[in-house]
């Protein structure tokens, strides 16, 4: 395994849940109508609304655009819908935030010397979460440890397919021109690394602190921190 690619998880895995849920959630919930109002005529913004719109269900679309674009956002952040359209619009609030200097992203303490160490040793990294790569990179690059996005080969997200589908997984490889038994997927979800084996990669359960109990007799190895990855 020591010579294999890492394809990494973020949420439990390289970054905590609380930090997700406590920080940069409240922060679109707090600022995507200002956002808005703001940043309505930006080409990606409007991309990104036109996806969000296409999610409304028929009560929501008798509802004003804006309105109806913060409704959609503000169901499916309150579901935790991995929705592609909502992911690019917090990922385009968030970068906001973090150019302002309103976020910082948070690295567990392994995680920064765990690149260094694998870059070193030759082996590849990339992400594979379901927030948008925007957001993926702008976490890294503005982590409260500095840009580690020179460590990173890749981004991969929902537009991969779900994380809980071994095509998608055969998807990354193929888009990362590696063979799946070379990579080894690393996730604080059983389901995932259920999905990433049945496309062929090794997978690494993630327990961290915060996270969600695991069942027993997991058939994959379970590791506290990335060091034994």
């Amino acid at each position: 395994m020591s010579q294999t690619a890492v394809l990494l998880d973020i949420e439990g895995t390289t970054t905590s849940i609380s930090f997700v849920f406590d920080v940069l959630f409240p922060y679109v919930t707090a600022n995507v109508a200002g956002f808005l109002a703001a940043h309505r005529a930006d080409p990606d913004v409007q991309r990104a609304l036109e996806l969000v719109r296409a999610d409304a269900t028929s009560e929501e679309r008798g509802l004003a655009s804006d309105e109806q674009a913060l409704a959609v956002v503000r169901r499916q952040m309150a579901g935790d819908v991995k929705a592609t359209g909502l992911k690019q619009l917090q990922g385009l609030i968030w970068k906001h935030g973090y150019e302002q200097g309103a976020i910082k992203g948070h690295l567990y303490a392994d995680v920064p010397d765990c690149f260094a160490n694998w870059r070193r040793a030759g082996r590849a990294i990339a992400i594979y979460s379901s927030g948008s790569r925007l957001a993926q990179q702008l976490l890294f690059r503005h982590s409260a440890a500095g840009d580690l996005t020179p460590h990173l080969d890749g981004y991969y997200d929902t537009t991969s397919g779900p994380k809980r589908e071994a095509a998608s997984y055969t998807t990354i490889a193929t888009a990362w021109q590696r063979p799946a038994q070379s990579i080894t997927f690393c996730t604080d979800m059983p389901a995932e690394a259920t999905a990433a084996a049945a496309a062929g990669m090794n997978a690494v359960v993630l327990m961290r602190p915060g996270n969600a109990p695991l069942p027993a007799h997991l058939a994959f190895p379970v590791h506290a921190d990335l060091t034994k990855v």
